[in-house]
């Protein structure tokens, strides 16, 4: 019968303790499932299990085969059941990994006992398990993120896109401010009370609604004439629909930011993937940046030309104030290539607004689709007329004709002069006040400081002398055209300045790289018919006060002999010789093939002695 128990039934299988039970701890599975199948009658006959006492009878009677079983322990009796469950259910709750190993089982004559799978894989199996968790995980997030970047960059460029399109919608913060800082309603009734009609104004409303295709505009004019208020009025009569102004600047970096403001461009400076890039769109220059809005704006021009079918029109103000320099050529010349391709396609219309010559020289140069508008005061009738119902509407006083004869004589037509001297108490006193401010203006720059004046200014003095000579010149001229008979007031236009051709004043005043400069200061004023002049009336009459002065022509030439003085000295090479002694002499030749001086000192020959005590 022994020999039908299993070995894993065996005594010492499942170890015993002192106090004859079982210690359930060190069953594996293969003795669970024995004691199931045990319990469920699978072992027949009757097999002793006996205590540590019991198995000491055992050995002692040694013929004893076999020994009866107590009746509560006999195998398959009830009594056995519970424990075989309790045996079971423990070793499920309290089984390690280090004893889960396969048991070897032993098959029995009635039936056979399988042996559970290998629990322990391999190492080599669990690193490619692991390497393909891993690969797949790998794989999963890149292309999530591949997805979610894609469709990210997609919808930035759309919305930048969008976003430009809006900046070119009714309505404009341009048109706001210049409102709010002019205390003027906007609304389409506005210009009856507010704004003097200029024959210009037509040509300019219909350039900034799109209507004037095919070209681009330079609006020239001195200071105050009114090119930006002409196109403020335009944009304001269309609500800015299709249109965007911005102002120009020295540095370009600003010059940037104001596209990017007029345009709603940010230049990717919100963009999230310059972050997981070595290189981001911002790491450029503001050429680069500028070049790039204007990209992303002829992209724009295109869907609105398709759906509207007239194009947008930006507005670059002030166009003087960029520098001239290199980078503000490179600027120019960028803006200028623009322009010239989007008006050849009707996409957008630019317009330049300069009050500078060199502007104009400068894009002269690559032009040929460019039109020149040229802004300039206005003309008697209209400035006295404008005039006249300004003060009748807000003030409640008729002025006579006398009177306005007067204003105009002494500031022109030029709009800001007629701005201030509108709204003051004292109007003919305002008028004198504009001339004092040119005369100080013309004197603080250009003042000479005759012949007394330090060799160290002679370089301030020969910018100052040229420019008072022209300011002489045209006083002069503005006398021979009077005996000659040309007339320099009409009763209709107005004033008729006296002027020069650009060259004639370059040669008037010796040099040709003055005259620009004092453009800039607004001194004088070239015309884009290249004709040099006062840059107003009252600065012509300032002309005429200085050079009317006593003693000012001498003063003006004794300056003039004073530079040419210090000129010769600088040209001028003085050769001192001393040590002339003993009757010595210095002997100076050409040197040898013409190049430079040799000096050479020869002294006498001294007496012998003998000829001297013979003496």
């Amino acid at each position: 019968m022994a020999s039908r128990i299993p070995a894993a039934w065996r005594i010492g299988a499942g170890k015993f303790t002192m106090t004859g039970r079982l210690n359930f701890n060190h069953v594996n599975k293969s003795t669970a499932s024995a004691w199931a199948r045990c319990v469920s009658g699978s072992w027949t006959g009757s097999a002793l299990i006996s205590t540590p006492s019991a198995s000491a009878s055992a050995s002692t009677s040694s013929r004893s085969t076999t020994t009866a079983w107590p009746p509560r322990l006999r195998l398959g009796s009830s009594g056995m059941a519970p424990l075989a469950r309790s045996l079971f259910q423990r070793q499920q709750h309290q089984q390690r990994r280090s004893f889960a190993r396969t048991i070897p089982c032993h098959k029995s004559d009635e039936e056979s006992h399988h042996c559970p799978p290998n629990e322990n894989p391999s190492i080599l199996y669990k690193m490619v398990e692991a390497a393909a968790t891993s690969l797949a995980s790998i794989l999963v997030l890149g292309l999530g993120f591949s997805i979610a970047a894609y469709v990210y960059h997609k919808s930035y460029k759309h919305i930048v896109l969008q976003k430009m399109s809006n900046a070119f919608e009714p309505g404009d913060p341009v048109l706001d401010l210049a409102a709010i800082g002019k205390n003027i309603p906007l609304s389409k009734t506005a210009a009856a009370t507010h704004w003097i009609p200029r024959p210009e104004q037509d040509i300019v409303d219909d350039i900034v609604a799109g209507k004037e295709v095919g070209h681009y505009h330079l609006f020239i004019g001195e200071k105050g004439t009114g090119k930006s208020s002409m196109l403020l009025e335009a944009m304001r009569k269309i609500d800015g629909d299709g249109v965007a102004m911005f102002e120009a600047h020295a540095d370009l970096e600003i010059f940037r930011i104001r596209v990017g403001k007029a345009l709603d461009y940010e230049f990717h400076e919100d963009y999230i993937g310059g972050y997981f890039s070595e290189r981001g769109p911002r790491d450029s220059t503001a050429l680069l940046d500028i070049e790039r809005a204007l990209n992303k704006l002829e992209k724009v021009a295109l869907k609105r030309r398709a759906k509207i079918g007239r194009p947008l029109v930006l507005i670059i103000n002030q166009m003087h104030l960029i520098r001239d320099d290199e980078d503000g050529k490179d600027l120019i010349e960028l803006l200028q290539q623009r322009a010239e391709q989007w008006a050849a396609s009707n996409l957008v219309t630019m317009v330049f607004n300069s009050d500078d010559y060199w502007v104009y020289e400068r894009l002269k140069q690559l032009a040929t689709r460019m039109e020149v508008l040229s802004i300039t005061d206005l003309p008697k009738n209209l400035a006295t007329a404008a005039l006249k119902n300004y003060r009748q509407r807000y003030f409640g006083e008729d002025l006579s004709n006398e009177t306005l004869e007067q204003i105009y004589n002494r500031v022109g037509g030029r709009l800001n002069f007629l701005n201030r001297v509108a709204k003051s108490n004292d109007m003919l006193a305002m008028c004198d006040e504009i001339k004092q401010v040119e005369k100080t203006w013309f004197l603080n720059q250009c003042w000479i400081l005759g012949e007394e004046m330090d060799d160290d200014v002679m370089d301030q003095q020969k910018w100052a002398a040229a420019a008072v000579v022209l300011a002489t010149a045209l006083v002069d001229k503005e006398t021979i055209m009077e005996a000659a008979g040309s007339s320099t007031y009409d009763p209709v236009i107005g004033h008729v300045l006296p002027s020069y051709a650009l060259h004639e004043a370059q040669q008037i005043m010796t040099r040709a790289d003055f005259i620009r400069a004092l453009d800039r200061l607004n001194l004088f004023s070239i015309t884009k018919d290249a004709q040099v002049r006062a840059s107003s009336v009252p600065m012509h009459l300032a002309f005429q006060e200085i050079v009317a002065q006593p003693g000012f022509r001498e003063h003006l030439q004794a300056t003039i002999d004073r530079i040419a003085a210090i000129e010769s000295l600088g040209r001028t090479r003085e050769l001192v010789a001393k040590d002339l002694v003993l009757g010595g002499h210095y002997e100076i030749r050409r040197a040898e093939k013409g190049k430079g001086v040799d000096v050479k000192l020869v002294m006498p020959e001294p007496e012998e002695d003998g000829e001297e005590k013979d003496e």
